[in-house]
């Protein structure tokens, strides 16, 4: 059996990522941090488990934030465009989320859960097949 892998990366091409194997979470996080970043209702992720599950080429610029967990998380973005790639957390390095938006084959995203739809805006419509978490998932 081949590996898999998911490839993507910023606008201008300056950020490359490539992820291995299949995403651990594909989710829609409706979180205050994550629609002010996506500038809509929510932001979409592929979760990846694994200190070498995600590798990064180009030099991303970071900025953290303690979300609503209490957790930090690490947030990359491309310097020259400004598009945001992927994130990290404190708690966990382990753990690389991908901006769909930001996948090669963005058709590939298939989310099963929402997160923190305490902070959904009426808006922003949930499909209801989704699993919702009115915060994080447990853990």
């Amino acid at each position: 059996m081949g590996t898999t892998s998911y490839q993507g990366g910023c606008a201008c091409g300056a950020i490359r990522y490539e992820a291995s194997g299949e995403p651990i979470a594909e989710l829609h996080c409706q979180c205050h941090h994550c629609r002010m970043r996506s500038g809509t209702g929510h932001s979409s992720y592929a979760v990846f488990a694994g200190p070498a599950a995600v590798t990064v080429t180009g030099t991303p610029r970071t900025w953290r934030i303690t979300g609503d967990s209490g957790s930090q998380k690490i947030h990359a973005f491309c310097p020259t465009c400004g598009t945001p790639t992927h994130l990290t957390f404190v708690a966990n390095p382990d753990i690389t989320a991908i901006h769909a938006g930001s996948l090669d084959a963005p058709d590939r995203f298939r989310p099963t859960l929402v997160t923190y739809t305490r902070r959904r805006l009426d808006w922003d419509r949930t499909d209801p097949q989704l699993t919702v978490f009115e915060k994080g998932p447990p853990a």
